[in-house]
């Protein structure tokens, strides 16, 4: 089996550990995970989600969600929160994990499961894209864009939770 140099990891890599991670390397592939932020906004009928547009393939210049791969040193909500600010300068936000997405074709570049999270604002505050969003702005939930990969599933599951929670729902 061929050992690609970024998937070794050493004992500063993940703090605690103690150990050279290096060691446990396996011979079968693992899938990539990801982590997607939905953010609405408003209430009843005036419900917002964030999306940014984004720069690079897969996908460029379509709408997504807020969303990215997990560091290897990093939680998975540590990872949604540092995504969410670092595309859409949204920060401070309440992040609450709703769901794990692992549809087999999700992703054109391989394998990939992403954990949703989603949370909500009272209003729309202004949006900053930066790092891999060229765009971010606030869309009616009842007028999205095309969206990449499947964040069209993701959004109504994350919908779904939040109609539960009796929040911005109709």
């Amino acid at each position: 089996m061929q050992r690609l140099s970024h998937i070794l990891y050493h004992e500063h890599d993940l703090p605690g550990i103690g150990f050279d991670m290096s060691a446990f390397i396996y011979d079968y592939p693992r899938p990539m995970l990801t982590v997607d932020a939905v953010i609405f906004a408003g209430e009843g009928n005036e419900c917002n989600v964030a999306l940014i547009r984004r720069k690079h393939d897969p996908f460029a210049g379509f709408w997504a969600l807020p969303g990215g791969f997990v560091d290897m040193s990093e939680t998975l909500e540590a990872a949604a929160t540092r995504e969410l600010h670092e595309e859409t300068g949204l920060k401070n936000i309440p992040l609450q994990q709703f769901y794990a997405f692992g549809d087999l074709e999700r992703d054109p570049r391989g394998r990939s499961i992403s954990i949703g999270y989603w949370g909500h604002l009272p209003s729309c505050p202004p949006l900053r894209a930066a790092d891999d969003a060229a765009e971010a702005a606030w869309f009616p939930i009842d007028r999205l864009p095309q969206l990449a990969f499947d964040h069209d599933k993701i959004i109504l599951r994350a919908l779904r939770q939040l109609k539960a929670e009796k929040t911005c729902a109709k």
